[in-house]
């Protein structure tokens, strides 16, 4: 077929492989009842192109069924924990140790387990799992005899929810945490098989060594070719290209930065074509923007209280000749509070707030590779420069008057 008609098929096809291949790398994990059905339905249809471009230029698998589409990711940079898993609520706090580790054990126990399940009753395997002498000697202990423990359990519960690898059939997590009632559930158990990401599994790790287990659960083939090494290198650019907010050229090894700068042009233009991300080139490093703005966990500037205050701390630390340290950034907050309190919640204009501020913004920085800690202080990374304090003129009748200006552009993080 050929003329208009066709051109027209060709971009719906093109259109629907980019939506799908942005819905896997905003949610790895698809079902095929979840919130993004139709996305899913779309992976389905181009699983053959997805699979194969994930495959050549990442070194990522994906597995497809009638129940769920998973994409398989290893991170660019194995070691960063600025992205954690969070509640499937509206507060989203972070994971701590012990819900990672709740997490495996209920999948562990969910894997060994019947079809449904009481929450309950996977309370008590979970509680089982957690006597192992090893995690005793870790520090990690579960009893289900204070309310805290039964809270963790039941955000990792509804984690698996989000997921799809359970689906609840009766009850709420509420009453089982106040001990008024019980949950039941469907386990989905193909989805529940889709879950591991990892080439190896942990039980065939022998070092205890929590980087080197991460390096040997991720590692592919012995590179003894130049061919392999070059492809390694390849799939950990676009990997971070993908991921990663900003890759710098300084975190870069000699070889990783010398393939960079001779295959830039081709390895943006592929991710481009399958995302419709733009390559923002810059003599630090390069981000992949999002112009839609939707292909991220992370936005800066965002509204709300946290939001000005991040963007405020941002002109602030980009504007420092030297590391500033967090009770340094406190005081700031406090003399912006004065400031600019009016505009801002209650809570975070009470005195003892300043920490809390400081550390969620830090946070928000550090995931963006926007600002760094050190032992000195936090130091600001080079993309920080965009939200620097600038002199900008405003044109009206009359002399000119200068008034402070700061950037509106937006640095997004790819999820994971």
């Amino acid at each position: 077929m050929t003329g208009p008609l066709a051109e027209i098929l060709d971009g719906q096809r093109e259109a629907d492989l980019q939506r799908a291949a942005r819905a896997l790398l905003k949610e790895p994990l698809l079902t095929a009842d979840g919130p993004q059905a139709d996305e899913f339905r779309l992976v389905r249809r181009h699983t053959a192109e997805l699979r194969e471009w994930f495959e050549r230029n990442a070194g990522w698998t994906l597995r497809t069924d009638a129940d769920a589409a998973r994409l398989r990711k290893t991170p660019g940079t194995l070691t960063d924990a600025t992205h954690p898993a969070r509640e499937a609520a509206r507060t989203a706090l972070p994971f701590t140790r012990r819900r990672y580790v709740l997490l495996c054990l209920t999948l562990a126990a969910l894997e060994r387990g019947e079809a449904q399940v009481a929450l309950g009753r996977l309370a008590e395997q979970v509680v089982l799992a957690a006597a192992d002498p090893e995690l005793v000697a870790a520090g990690i202990t579960f009893t289900l005899e204070r309310r805290d423990e039964r809270l963790d359990l039941a955000a990792v519960v509804r984690l698996l929810l989000r997921a799809g690898v359970l689906r609840r059939v009766a009850g709420d997590e509420e009453a089982y945490v106040s001990g008024s009632g019980d949950v039941l559930y469907d386990v989905r158990r193909r989805v529940l098989a889709g879950m591991p990401a990892s080439l190896r599994g942990p039980s065939l790790v022998e070092t205890e060594d929590f980087e080197e287990r991460l390096v040997e659960m991720t590692a592919q083939t012995a590179l003894d070719s130049d061919e392999l090494r070059f492809r390694a290198i390849r799939w950990k650019l676009t990997r971070r290209l993908l991921d990663d907010p900003v890759l710098y050229y300084d975190d870069l090894t000699d070889d990783e930065l010398a393939y960079l700068t001779r295959q830039r042009g081709f390895i943006t233009a592929r991710i481009g074509e399958l995302t419709g991300l733009v390559a923002e080139v810059r003599a630090e490093g390069i981000a992949m923007v999002d112009p839609l703005d939707d292909l991220t966990d992370v936005r800066m500037p965002e509204q709300g209280t946290h939001g000005h205050v991040t963007l405020l701390l941002a002109q602030h630390l980009a504007g420092a000749d030297r590391p500033v340290t967090p009770a340094e950034l406190a005081l700031r907050v406090r003399e912006l509070a004065a400031e600019h309190g009016s505009f801002w919640a209650k809570s975070a204009r009470e005195p003892g707030a300043e920490p809390v501020l400081v550390e969620q913004a830090l946070a928000k920085l550090e995931a963006l590779g926007l600002a760094e800690r050190t032992e000195r202080g936090v130091v600001p990374r080079p993309a920080l420069a965009r939200y620097a304090v600038g002199e900008a003129v405003v044109r009206e009748p009359g002399p000119a008057r200068r008034h402070p200006a700061t950037s509106s552009d937006t640095i997004v993080k790819k999820e994971r």
